[in-house]
């Protein structure tokens, strides 16, 4: 095998056309994990679910670096909007992840802080993590013309932007504002950010991509449920085309 991309996401569905596309699959168990391992589209990859939430997507990550060593790491799947810009299906390729629920709460109310740092002790001007630029060109130019599933009948939305990471799953509009005004980001989910922070340590260059399965409000339990099959779709469409790309520049 050449050396793969890494491909995880929360959970199982979400990677369900990816999985379907793989050739010459085969499983490989690590720490207890499963990870499929395969081509797709003339490409060599991995692909595995890590569980929900940041504890659980730090340790698959981790394992899946030092056991493949991927040239590249791409977390896909869906997320709650918290952009009133979007709609249901619109999908979010993160320039920049963050962890919203990473700070410290004084008197004044709680302060964001980049994690695995403290104001008073290892202080940093970082604020999140990024892919790398040429990562980013690389995706944009590779969307250039694609086609996605349509959502309530109207073609989504693709934007770059900012996704929020914590352990919560938000369904309260006040939560949702918050996080919108406090990050500038344009979604809510509970692993990207822990994944970039794991391979920012293995010097592995990072990827989220985010479909929007519900607006991060009331009722996004059942958005979410209802959703998740139909808008992950449009998320691998967008991993399929940075996988054609690194095809063709091979």
């Amino acid at each position: 095998m050449n050396t793969p991309i890494l491909i995880l996401s929360a959970l199982a569905e979400e990677l369900g056309e990816l999985s379907a596309a793989m050739v010459g699959g085969s499983v490989v168990e690590v720490g207890g994990h499963r990870f499929s391992v395969g081509s797709i589209d003339g490409v060599d990859v991995v692909v595995g679910a890590v569980g929900v939430g940041k504890v659980n997507a730090a340790m698959v990550a981790t394992l899946a670096i030092d056991r493949f060593s991927p040239r590249l790491l791409v977390f896909t799947g869906v997320a709650g909007g918290v952009d009133p810009a979007l709609s249901i299906g619109d999908v979010v390729v993160a320039d920049r992840v963050v962890q919203h629920d990473t700070g410290v709460a004084g008197p004044d109310g709680f302060q964001p802080y980049q994690p695995g740092h403290l104001p008073f002790f290892n202080p940093t001007d970082g604020s999140g993590y990024r892919p790398s630029h040429a990562l980013s060109e690389q995706v944009r130019a590779a969307l250039d013309g694609a086609q996605f599933e349509a959502v309530f009948d109207r073609t989504p939305d693709v934007v770059f932007g900012t996704v929020a990471t914590g352990d919560q799953f938000i369904e309260s509009e006040a939560d949702r504002m918050r996080i919108h005004a406090a990050f500038g980001a344009q979604a809510v989910e509970m692993e990207g950010a822990a994944v970039a922070q794991v391979a920012e340590h293995f010097g592995v260059d990072c990827l989220v991509i985010r479909a929007l399965s519900d607006l991060a409000g009331a009722g996004s339990e059942v958005d979410f449920e209802r959703f998740l099959s139909e808008v992950s779709t449009n998320s691998i469409k967008v991993v399929r085309a940075l996988i054609g790309a690194v095809a063709a520049d091979s």
